[in-house]
């Protein structure tokens, strides 16, 4: 998961820039029925064409099944047809241009649609969540709306806002789902601290080394109303994260050890 800013990708960590629910997406379960078939019997293709031919045609069809376009597939084919022997089609080029224009319009609506309602649904839940949350024992709320609950508290020094860290740190959505893990990974992470998601920097500032805590974490301090690497809109983020160590700066060592 992307925790830095930007586009950065993980080592990861909680980037300023995975879903209470899966982000809107065109795919269906149809997608996933496609995938699992078998083929119904192995066909002996006679030339490098030939296999060229139908896994073109495949791939243009699944992905028409996937996106749940409508077509005649008839007239599908004979538009190919036509339109690879060069023949006059049925349609003027200005009208198959607006139309598939237009196709593309209707499903950029959809999309947005579909995302706004996302959206609006997992901001309910996530204002539900904290309400109740901060109610439970040990769990503190920030002014700006960070909760976090400490499971276990470090004697070390705190991080600044120029440090990077080393942590180990689990992420999940409000239903459980695990969306990233340094733990799985048998890597702990090093993050600059000023870089990360602003509810990562703002509970880093106030942890000491050697602690753990249970991050809740709203939206407007993750990733607000976008998309990022699968977490949808408006979507409420829970984070385990151990402070294992502040990574010493460049030169500190050195002059630390010089008379």
């Amino acid at each position: 998961m992307a925790l830095l800013a930007g586009n950065a990708a993980s080592q990861q960590a909680p980037n300023k820039d995975k879903t209470q629910e899966q982000a809107p997406a065109i795919k269906t379960e149809d997608q996933a029925a496609a995938t699992k078939n078998a083929p119904q019997e192995k066909q002996k293709f006679h030339s490098r064409k030939d296999r060229l031919s139908y896994a073109i045609g495949a791939d243009f069809g699944r992905s028409l099944r996937w996106q749940r376009i409508d077509v005649n597939a008839d007239l599908l084919v004979k538009a190919m047809r036509d339109a690879l022997a060069g023949e006059k089609l049925l349609m003027t080029d200005d009208e198959v241009t607006t139309t598939v224009k237009t196709l593309e319009e209707e499903r950029k609506q959809d999309y947005e649609h579909a995302k706004l309602m996302l959206s609006e649904k997992n901001k309910k839940a996530g204002e539900a969540f904290f309400a109740e949350n901060l109610k439970k024992d040990g769990v503190v709320t920030l002014s700006s709306g960070l909760q976090y609950k400490i499971l276990k508290q470090g004697q070390g020094k705190k991080p600044t806002l120029g440090d990077k860290v080393v942590c180990h740190y689990r992420g999940t959505l409000l239903d459980g789902t695990e969306f990233d893990s340094s733990y799985k990974r048998n890597q702990p992470a090093t993050l600059p601290v000023k870089s990360l998601i602003k509810g990562w920097s703002e509970a880093l500032q106030l942890m000491p080394v050697g602690s753990k805590w249970k991050l809740y974490i709203t939206p407007q301090l993750t990733y607000g109303e976008r998309i990022v690497g699968g977490i949808a809109p408006n979507a409420t983020l829970i984070f385990e994260v151990e402070l294992l160590s502040i990574q010493d700066k460049p030169g500190t060592q050195a002059a630390q050890e010089s008379p």
